[in-house]
């Protein structure tokens, strides 16, 4: 997050790393002071420049890497180290003669509040003493250094290309055991549900969130959503775990705090499930009232068909397995009017990157106040487009 009273400008600015920032079609933004003093250029040469236009001298084949390795910036939105590569520059006293130079480039996304990429750090480091490094046969000492760095570069890359690679196998064997453990819910006798499951953009933040709509053998209904801390396939594995305990348990129990209490008692003998959070509600739709308990997650909306929306935030208790020992769960309920709309997620529909959740809530709430009385589908297709890019979402939404 970012601090008040912080000028990131300024510390831009007064950097001694040698900074560009670029565009995500590669045209140079800005250039601190110590990149223009490294490669000897003004802000204003810089400025506007397609990054590969304002360094024409380069190696096509260096010039290949550095493409490639911001590609892979946009695409994975992480960090990638370019190859070493080298760009003689004009000696400032001797127009027309260039040194020989050589850099090492690294390469960063700057994110925007959806998990996009919205600009490119690119950091240089100048390593010519390295490569140049003397001694009698320095042209031969100095190839052979090149060779080697190009070497080991083209290894970290292969290394890295085979993480992404197996990050992405165990992302869709993760998806697939998600979805079959997320069955469509149960068909309600007097109300209409509707959920949605969105997984993370990013390959290492998927699969602990879970959704459950039940009808009861008392002919109330339970909903309940959750979420795993971990991700991957063991966030799946415990996510499956935990959505079936508390499946059963609210079958069997008096009410939501009593099966969130057992479900608190059975994820501390689980591993990974600490932490967890997870929210039950039974609906009475005989008496139109809710009766909910939440261990640590976000407070279900209510929306009224008058356009009023309330966060069920009255009972609300440390996450699974969070307090050293185990006591109750609170409990609390409230009524609803015909044609109101319940709605539970987890946090990915209202977080965002340096914002507070607060705003997040406010945004689900005003997003219910003007759409809530919509058909259900509908408005679970509008909210789970309102989720973040960077965590999973679950979403349940229940007309009463």
């Amino acid at each position: 997050m970012r601090e008040p009273g912080i000028d990131y400008h300024a510390i831009f600015e007064a950097s001694p790393s040698a900074m560009m920032v670029l565009n995500c079609a590669f045209v140079i933004r800005d250039a601190n002071p110590s990149y223009q003093n490294l490669v000897g250029r003004t802000r204003d040469e810089l400025m506007g420049k397609y990054v590969f236009d304002a360094f024409p001298q380069n190696d096509e084949s260096e010039m290949e890497d550095l493409k490639a390795s911001l590609r892979r910036v946009l695409e994975s939105r992480d960090m990638d180290v370019a190859g070493p590569m080298r760009h003689d520059l004009e000696e400032p006293d001797r127009p027309g003669v260039f040194a020989e130079r050589y850099w090492s480039p690294l390469n960063a996304p700057v994110l925007d509040s959806d998990g996009q990429v919205a600009l490119i750090v690119h950091r240089l480091e100048e390593i010519t003493d390295l490569v140049r490094a003397g001694g009698p046969d320095t042209d031969h000492r100095r190839r052979q250094m090149k060779l080697e760095l190009y070497a080991r570069s083209r290894e970290l890359q292969q290394v890295n290309e085979r993480l992404r690679q197996a990050n992405a196998r165990e992302r869709q064997i993760a998806l697939a055991l998600q979805d079959s453990m997320l069955p469509a819910p149960q068909a309600l006798a007097h109300h209409q549900a509707a959920v949605r499951y969105r997984p993370a953009v990013h390959a290492l933040n998927v699969c602990g969130d879970w959704y459950d709509v039940t009808q009861l053998s008392n002919g109330k209904y339970a909903v309940a959503v959750g979420d795993v801390v971990g991700h991957g396939l063991a966030a799946a594995g415990v996510m499956g775990q935990l959505r079936s305990a508390l499946s059963a348990a609210i079958r069997v129990v008096g009410g939501p705090a009593s099966a969130l209490d057992g479900l608190d008692l059975y994820a501390r003998s689980v591993a990974g499930a600490l932490s967890t959070t997870a929210v039950q509600t039974v609906i009475a739709w005989a008496d139109h009232r809710i009766t909910y308990s939440s261990a640590g997650h976000p407070p279900p909306a209510l929306a009224d068909p008058d356009g009023t929306v309330r966060f069920l935030d009255q009972a609300t208790d440390p996450p699974l397995g969070a307090s050293l020992e185990h006591t109750p769960r609170p409990q609390a309920s409230t009524t609803y009017a015909d044609g109101a709309t319940l709605v539970l997620y987890t946090d990915g529909l209202i977080e965002r990157r340096g914002e507070d959740i607060d705003q997040g809530l406010q945004r689900l709430a005003d997003h219910l106040a003007r759409h809530g009385n919509g058909e259900v589908e509908e408005l679970a297709d509008a909210l789970i487009d309102l989720s973040s890019a960077t965590d999973d979402t679950a979403v349940v939404v229940v007309r009463l």
